[in-house]
């Protein structure tokens, strides 16, 4: 088996996959969650604000999604195979969405009239509160595993994603991206909408922090195989208390009005909720409910080593060239969000 510093190629790529599905969250979480929180602002100088703040740059977040799922699609064609079968609904919702939030931000402010602007507002928010959900929803079935058969085929019914662990993940995910997004506009704005905006902030992050905890002992309680390897790795302890930790200087930040720091907690919390996931599941990819001898892991899902090879040196030149134009992007619209004749 061919390896790169002690670690095959197949381990290589599925940490490829989590550092593209990361940098998603991360980004793309923050104007999900600017979008889910978009009703809450009433006057239209402030949506307008809020909508500028994310306008330069939230297309581009979502090119992590598509590396990040062709990556998936290119390295184990399997899962992605067996995981679009399970969850054709959830897709499509995600799709959708997706779809109506660009045409959102981009037709809201072509007309005047007061009632189309309320009606791409309602849009936008929705789209993005359904796409965040969505996400969560497809990830919490992942997490308890999905009726695969020896060949890698779903065999469950159309409706079995819907369960309470699933759901529960889905508004976990929604609570999370909705912190890290009014963290991410109080940081951009200023005067009355930055006041209106820290009570937000203040009350996101108690209803994250209430997900978070009944999503832990759920968990803990009804999902024992998502806590075993740091059981049985103390050093791994270190994880979970390290996401603690943050989320508390989360509070402890917005508490002191520091709010670059916060939301660079947030995206550490965001960080850290997928590194446990990625422990907890290798070397599985999916876990079958059926017969664990059926489960798809890195090695039995996997492309062919050469392919691996092949692609695993594209993506270490183009994964970083996406990351230096995010950079890039991000540094040239830093700072306060002001209005003028270009702005949406």
């Amino acid at each position: 088996m061919a390896t790169f510093l002690g670690i095959d190629y197949a381990t290589w790529w599925y940490l490829v996959i989590g550092a593209c599905f990361t940098g998603y969250a991360i980004l793309d979480g923050f104007d999900l969650g600017a979008g889910a929180v978009h009703l809450f602002l009433k006057k239209e100088e402030s949506r307008r604000i809020a909508l500028n703040a994310i306008g330069p740059i939230w297309d581009g977040n979502e090119v992590w999604l598509v590396i990040g799922g062709g990556a998936l699609f290119a390295g184990f064609p399997k899962v992605y195979a067996s995981v679009f079968s399970a969850f054709y609904i959830p897709f499509y919702l995600f799709l959708v969405a997706l779809i109506f939030r660009a045409i959102s931000i981009e037709f809201r402010s072509k007309e005047p009239m007061i009632w189309w602007r309320k009606m791409w507002d309602i849009s936008y928010s929705v789209s993005s509160m359904l796409i965040a959900f969505a996400l969560g929803l497809v990830l919490g079935n992942v997490l308890i595993g999905l009726a695969i058969d020896r060949e890698g085929n779903y065999t469950g019914s159309t409706w079995d994603f819907v369960n309470p662990y699933s759901l529960l993940v889905g508004a976990t995910t929604l609570a999370l991206f909705m912190m890290h997004g009014a963290i991410y506009l109080v940081m951009k704005t200023e005067k009355r909408l930055y006041t209106r905006l820290t009570i937000i902030v203040k009350n996101t992050t108690i209803t994250f922090a209430i997900t978070i905890l009944l999503l832990s002992f759920y968990t803990l309680l009804y999902v024992p195989h998502l806590s075993h390897r740091i059981k049985e790795n103390s050093w791994l302890f270190f994880v979970p208390v390290a996401m603690v930790l943050a989320i508390a200087n989360i509070t402890r930040n917005i508490s002191r009005q520091k709010y670059r720091y916060a939301f660079l907690s947030s995206s550490v919390v965001i960080s850290l909720l997928l590194i446990i996931i990625a422990v907890e599941l290798y070397p599985n990819l999916v876990i079958s409910t059926i017969d664990p001898a059926y489960d798809l892991t890195v090695r039995n899902a996997s492309s062919s080593e050469k392919s691996l090879g092949v692609m695993l040196t594209v993506a270490a030149i183009g994964v970083p060239l996406v990351a230096i134009y995010t950079t890039f992007v991000f540094w040239t619209f830093k700072g306060k969000v002001k209005l003028d004749e270009m702005s949406y």
